[in-house]
């Protein structure tokens, strides 16, 4: 990989872990706490200007109560990612809205590749 792509991947990490946060309800600050560093460090990886380590990927799968891979396949521009993605956000709907989403998945991508 070369520079630019680390920096595009971190930053894609970062976002994710932004979101999870987020999405717990938890502060930068009881961040850090729990892992015992500065919200600093929290913060930079938030921005992507760092790469968590995997035990610190560890933490935070735990802190976000998820699984690594979650944090990993959110954040990954595979395909075959992208698609696990997509099914464990189906996963948690009600059949009829799974339908209602995959109808507008399939226009939108009909439309994309029009522009092509």
């Amino acid at each position: 990989m070369q520079n630019n792509e680390h920096r595009e991947l971190f930053k894609t990490i970062g976002r994710t872990l932004a979101q999870r946060r987020e999405a717990r309800g938890l502060t930068q600050e009881q961040v850090s706490e729990r892992l015992e560093i500065g919200t600093e460090a929290v913060s930079r990886m938030e921005r992507g200007l760092t790469m968590p380590t995997v035990q610190r990927l560890a933490e935070l799968a735990e802190i976000y109560d998820c699984g690594i891979d979650e944090l990993l396949i959110a954040s990954s521009t595979r395909t075959s990612d992208q698609a696990e993605l997509i099914a464990q956000v189906l996963k948690t709907l009600p059949e009829g809205d799974r339908a209602m989403v995959v109808e507008v998945v399939q226009k939108i991508a009909e439309r994309l590749k029009e522009r092509l």
